[in-house]
């Protein structure tokens, strides 16, 4: 998306530096060592490239580009990889030495370096306190959002708190996750007295406020669950949500399709959609700062006028029986028809075609840059809707009582409200729940989640915390077996636990780093 900020993302970088000097061609901006912090970070300017290039791994095809939209954030019970013939942790068939999870933690460290550069530098440019808190603030949540990755994805991991002249010369040991965790919750906590509030800010591809406390709030409800198990952090998962709806600026888009249209034809709605990774054009200039979004994850499609898609997620009959037949949300989460005739004609599934379905969220007809690249996609993707503030906020509600109270329950009724197509504040039977008990409701939020917010990178570790990752997976696998496309079963069968709760320490970097051990269990 266009704003009069731009982030750029998708620069093959690896180092802050290298993507400081690229950030100068465009913005003519001409320091004379980008090699050196000593001739560098001496402007306001110049701290502001810097932080482009924290936000800048974000967008890289390692991450949510391409990798953590598809070929590893989609690995749940909500649909299947459509490719027989693909291995990889899309499938749970990989091994140390896998590309996508090596790429991974080599760019997590790498925006965490980027982030400890700029914070050892912030106080060298003559700036206003206001805008040099804002940045620094930006830049501690960026790295505890890295870090946040990281832990949830690899258990205990090196805290590396200070900048290094090389990513391949740390050899430190890893630290116990719980840790970590106290960290990154730690370094949110500070971000959040620095950063401007949303309606200040404006956009969401930038770090406010309520993106501060909506992902502290998700990642308290990951420290409350499996395996860290510390719920006294319910409470403040209920802390920082609470910040948010009271502060009364959010709201859901009355339209479920229109929050996704907006990702595609470059609007903003930040009462709604938070955070988003932001990615622009159509490759035809000097930059490439498109993404995946739609390609990979859209509704296949070879006619590339109209916005060429791989297709590659199919869903699950599992999550489209989920949805009662009079929630608006299933045909457009879930594609009721596919293109034929070239890519020009919409043809309706049938009733039992359900495997057959692509995920719906993400359409290329309803991007506004043209013409449109085959392997570049202008959409920007959400890490943080209200949705999901107000869903968070309704489990530890549940968690912490014992059961919902009257609070939990106006939450969740109005994520269902919007889905039904109500308004969210007005009570209406046709959507709304009532009179559950603990486990009725937890189910609840459990299916509602995924009916909100499938296909957006969250539900593998919502099975986890939940404790429920195996069960599930293997019980999605039945069904698939049975299913039109039987190979799908694989994801589910191949997992097994302790092994898949957790990517294993590249082999690459256990070379780099002696001190990295022992393995996760397992591997």
């Amino acid at each position: 998306m266009k704003n009069n900020i731009r982030i750029f993302y998708s620069v093959p970088v690896f180092l802050a530096c290298f993507f400081l000097s690229a950030c100068e061609k465009f913005l003519e901006s001409k320091p004379k060592d980008f090699l050196s912090p000593e001739n560098y970070y001496n402007t306001e300017e110049q701290i502001n490239f810097a932080l482009n290039g924290v936000y800048d791994v974000l967008g890289q095809r390692g991450m949510y580009g391409d990798a953590l939209i598809s070929r590893m954030g989609t690995e749940a019970d909500e649909g299947f990889y459509a490719v027989s013939t693909f291995r990889g942790p899309q499938v749970y068939d990989f091994s140390t030495s896998d590309t996508y999870v090596t790429t991974l933690w080599q760019l997590l460290y790498d925006g965490i370096n980027r982030a400890n550069m700029l914070i050892e530098n912030i106080d060298k440019p003559d700036m206003t306190d206001e805008s040099r808190a804002d940045i620094l603030g930006q830049a501690k949540f960026l790295r505890a959002y890295y870090y946040f990755l990281l832990v949830s994805n690899w258990g205990d991991v090196p805290l590396i708190l200070k900048a290094t002249s090389s990513a391949n010369n740390s050899a430190v040991p890893r630290t116990p996750a719980k840790e970590v965790y106290a960290i990154i919750i730690r370094e949110m906590e500070e971000a959040e007295g620095m950063v401007k509030d949303a309606a200040t800010l404006g956009f969401g591809g930038r770090i406010s406020k309520s993106a501060v406390q909506g992902i502290l709030a998700r990642v308290c409800l990951y420290a409350a669950g499996n395996p860290v198990n510390d719920k006294s952090k319910y409470n403040d998962v209920i802390k920082w949500t609470e910040k948010i709806i009271k502060s009364d600026y959010h709201k859901l888009n009355p339209s479920f399709e229109n929050v996704f249209i907006n990702y595609a034809s470059d609007k903003y709605d930040m009462r709604e959609s938070i955070w988003e990774v932001e990615f622009w054009g159509n490759t035809a200039g000097a930059y490439r700062e498109g993404g995946r979004v739609g390609i990979n994850t859209g509704i296949a499609n070879p006619n590339s006028a109209l916005g060429y898609s791989y297709g590659f997620i199919q869903t699950t009959a599992r999550l489209y029986n989920s949805y009662q037949a009079e929630d608006k949300r299933r045909d457009w989460a879930i594609a009721p028809f596919r293109y034929v005739t070239n890519g020009t004609v919409k043809l309706n599934w049938t009733a039992t075609q359900i495997y057959q379905r692509f995920a719906g969220k993400w359409r290329r007809e309803y991007e506004v840059v043209t013409p449109k690249s085959t392997n570049d996609s202008p959409q920007n993707f959400p890490l943080l809707r209200f949705s999901d503030v107000l869903l968070m906020y309704a489990e530890a509600v549940n968690e912490i009582n014992d059961g919902p109270n009257a609070e939990a329950y106006t939450a969740i009724n109005r994520v269902r409200r919007r889905g039904f197509g109500f308004d969210e504040m007005t009570a209406n039977s046709l959507s709304d729940l009532s009179g559950l008990d603990y486990l009725t409701f937890q189910d609840q939020i459990k299916a509602e989640r995924s009916r909100e917010l499938c296909f957006e990178g969250l539900r593998k570790n919502d099975l986890i915390r939940w404790g429920v990752f195996k069960s599930t997976m293997q019980a999605v696998a039945d069904e698939l077996a049975v299913s039109p496309y039987p190979y799908a079963a694989r994801a589910g069968n191949n997992i097994t636990e302790p092994k898949h709760l957790l990517f294993p320490l590249p082999a690459y970097e256990r070379g780099l780093n002696p001190l990295l051990s022992p393995q996760n269990t397992d591997w």
